[in-house]
């Protein structure tokens, strides 16, 4: 296994010392990315129907525990909601 190591590395030093004294010439074409072009195209229509939703409050009485043993009815304001279908 070492001496694979040491072998690549050898060429490798090689090839870096071609480069350097000129031996080997690299040359070549600077590349370009290509051209892209998009147009037309739209964006989908929806329509939708939606109903609607009523949020409030109504007084209701309910029962709320108290700290002692028996309880007490209390009218308290309780959300509500209402939703209606689209016509």
């Amino acid at each position: 296994m070492r001496a694979v190591i040491t072998i690549l590395a050898i060429v490798v030093v090689i090839a870096i010392i071609a480069v350097a004294t000129g031996f080997v010439d690299l040359h070549g074409r600077s590349g370009s990315l290509p051209q892209v072009a998009v147009s037309g195209g739209s964006l989908p229509k929806v329509g939708a129907d939606v109903g609607s939703i009523d949020v409030g409050t109504k007084n209701q009485t309910v029962e709320v525990p108290k700290v002692s043993v028996d309880t007490k009815k209390t009218e308290v304001a309780v959300p509500t909601i209402a939703v209606k279908k689209p016509e």
